[in-house]
């Protein structure tokens, strides 16, 4: 077993050496043979020969600081968390009060969030985040342990957002708008499961795979012996990324299946304020209260099982960047035919302060803004435009759940990488099936802060 020699060790003997060689050429009373010079000069050669074989870099070589750094002690844990307060002010037509009820002004915490998360090991990581913003006891969110470096990449165990639509993968932190678009409500988003996710080399490719129970409540459980799981997929790959990230181009798809375990599924959504983050399958829990009601909603349908597919797209060029992506849905009806369900949207944000939306390579989304100019006594932060259009279609043959379109307008003010303010304009254009077309304006605002 070989032994770690740390800089003191390396000094030590070379004193000793040369101590012994200066007491023999003293006690004889001549030049000792071969010289100081001569002995020190093997014993350097030595220590190089045991640096060299120890494979890292010479101890005294290293800073106080590198040098324990690699100690490095388990487990490493470190804290984290975020919170969103909101306030929203609405606007509705007759016929949108008459179809979805009289949606009143409020304020809230959207998200309120603490974590744990580090190494438990060496390539040992792990998550655990729990969001207090919810009625009741704390809900689970990303609770899960990766094991790094396999031959397949990263091997993930627990509960996470499963790899579907670029959208769903954004980080909450890092959302351009107060909300994901309305297709959202289609994805399978957080379940208990196992997955593996990797890139390539030069991180223009990556792929996701996963199989999760299916439904997974709020608090990371699922019962049932008939069906009661899934699994979803997606591949992306940037054709086009210039070394610094000013320029690119992204293209990715995504599929996933279930088979839900209460055998039903459930799309429902809110017009991109106050939305809820459990999306998919009518997980939410019984008792609940939403401050803004559903405008879309399929009710519950009796399911054999479902079908996603999504195509997603992206595009930098310097302080301009879109996104875009499509996502349909098809279920298997007990009992029914089968119905076909789909959503997309399309937005672009701009930076009046000369920033670049940064791309996550590793996982194919974009990242964290990070401001030219903190708002200090030198400058006024990042500051950025942003519009969006979605859309989503919850009708066909026996299921009418009603159309809804978008249209977001929003101003982002960064104050630094962790501190921002968001102001939205929405207006939701639904057409209900029973009481036909109506509009809803929407003015909200959001303070957030991360850690």
């Amino acid at each position: 077993m070989k032994r770690e020699l740390g800089f003191c060790h390396w000094r030590r003997l070379a004193n000793t050496v040369l101590a012994v060689a200066i007491c023999s050429g003293v006690a004889m009373g001549q030049a000792p043979e071969p010289t100081v010079s001569e002995r020190l000069e093997i014993v350097e050669q030595e220590l190089s020969e045991l640096r060299a074989a120890n494979a890292r870099p010479p101890a005294d070589e290293l800073t106080l600081g590198q040098f324990f750094k690699r100690k490095k002690s388990f487990p490493d844990v470190h804290l984290g968390g975020f919170f969103k307060a909101d306030w929203g002010i609405f606007g509705q037509d007759a016929t949108n009060i008459a179809a979805v009820g009289d949606v009143q002004d409020g304020a809230d915490f959207r998200r309120a969030r603490l974590n744990a998360h580090g190494d438990i090991w060496n390539d040992i990581g792990f998550m655990m985040e729990f969001d207090f913003a919810f009625p009741g006891r704390p809900n689970f969110m990303d609770v899960y342990l990766d094991i790094r470096n396999t031959r397949l990449g990263t091997l993930r165990f627990g509960q996470w957002r499963h790899s579907i639509g670029m959208d769903g993968l954004t980080s909450a932190k890092e959302l351009t708008f107060l909300e994901r678009a309305l297709p959202f409500a289609f994805l399978p988003f957080r379940q208990i499961g196992m997955g593996a996710f990797n890139h390539t080399e030069d991180e223009t490719l990556t792929w996701a795979i996963s199989a999760f129970r299916f439904p997974t409540d709020a608090f990371g459980g699922n019962v049932g012996d008939n069906g009661g799981y899934g699994m979803a997929t997606r591949i992306t790959y940037a054709p086009w990324i210039t070394e610094d990230g000013h320029r690119l181009v992204h293209m990715g798809a995504a599929y996933s299946f279930g088979d839900p375990a209460n055998n039903r599924v459930r799309y429902r959504n809110q017009p991109e304020f106050f939305s809820g983050e459990t999306g998919g399958a009518d997980l939410v829990p019984a008792g609940v209260p939403s401050n803004v009601p559903a405008f879309v909603d399929t009710g519950p349908i009796s399911t054999n099982n479902f079908n996603l597919f999504s195509a997603e797209a992206g595009l930098v060029l310097g302080s301009l960047y879109m996104q875009s992506e499509v996502i349909h849905a098809v279920v298997n009806q007990i009992g029914g035919p089968l119905v076909s369900f789909s959503g997309a949207y399309a937005y672009a944000g701009y930076f009046l302060t000369g920033e670049v939306r940064p791309y996550n390579r590793k996982n194919g989304v974009f990242g964290r803004v990070k401001p030219l100019h903190d708002f200090d006594a030198g400058g006024w932060g990042a500051w950025e435009l942003a519009a969006r259009w979605s859309y989503i279609d919850l009708n066909d043959a026996n299921i009418a759940g009603g159309r809804m379109n978008n249209v977001t307008g929003g101003v982002n003010w960064y104050l630094n990488p962790r501190t921002k303010f968001q102001f939205n304009y929405i207006h939701a254009f639904l057409d209900d099936p029973t009481f036909g077309k109506s509009n809803a304006d929407i003015v909200a605002f959001r303070g957030q802060i991360d850690f």
